[in-house]
């Protein structure tokens, strides 16, 4: 069968983008701090991506002194971040299960029908789709298929409520499964916060299929990952004895 995601591999600029971003990604593991105490930056970071993803969908960044969160999106974003490692598995062989349980942690608090993607002509069949992509149905390089798990589930806004949140999170978990950034230390969701009306374009030139905003895309979110690993370099930095 001829792989759908190929041809994005020969838009202008994303073949160097996207060696960029994996590069990028890979250094960040082998800092010295991240060889053994990577838990500490994945940990970090699992934070930092829920607060910025939150943040996105309208929440607040800011966790009270106490710990306890009762915003509802910003509670959402948390747990699923906590849960990504669980529902890992459940990933890797039926991602649409992965979703409805993503989606179930993400808007608990904010009413509306849980788990359920909206019934709407072709809705199932492109989220069909993409789960064959994740289950092996492409062989691009990981940048690409993260890049177009997220486009495609912000365009598609499968659900009632908190689609942003679940993307993000599909996002990552895609990383995670892919080899792309197995330890989780990536975050790229706080350059999507930085530069929201950019990361809102490029989803729209994604959402239209038109080649030229494919590639905005890509190379957007290749730029997000590159920025992402920088971010986690930070964070160890700052653990480094």
């Amino acid at each position: 069968m001829t792989d759908p995601l190929t041809p994005l591999l020969d838009l202008p600029g994303v073949a160097d983008a996207v060696a960029a971003a994996r590069d990028a990604v890979f250094q960040v593991h082998r800092h010295r701090v991240n060889l053994r105490g990577w838990a500490t930056t994945a940990a970090e970071a699992s934070v930092r991506a829920a607060r910025a993803s939150a943040a996105l969908d309208g929440g607040p960044t800011a966790i009270p002194s106490d710990g306890s969160v009762t915003e509802p999106v910003l509670a959402g974003a948390l747990r699923v971040a906590e849960a990504l490692g669980v529902v890992l598995p459940t990933w890797q062989r039926a991602p649409m299960q992965a979703l409805a349980r993503l989606h179930v942690l993400a808007a608990a608090d904010l009413g509306g029908e849980l788990g359920r993607p909206r019934a709407e002509p072709g809705m199932s069949e492109r989220l069909d789709m993409l789960g064959t992509l994740v289950t092996g149905g492409t062989s691009v390089p990981a940048p690409v298929l993260v890049a177009v798990v997220h486009g495609e589930l912000m365009s598609l806004a499968p659900f009632e409520t908190a689609n942003g949140v679940v993307a993000r999170a599909a996002s990552r978990l895609a990383s995670i499964a892919s080899g792309l950034d197995p330890k989780s230390l990536g975050v790229p969701e706080v350059t999507c916060l930085r530069r929201q009306n950019d990361y809102a374009a490029a989803l729209h030139g994604f959402s239209t299929g038109d080649p030229e905003g494919v590639t905005r895309w890509l190379l957007f979110w290749c730029e997000a990952l590159e920025a992402g690993a920088r971010e986690a370099r930070s964070i160890a930095d700052a653990a480094t004895p």
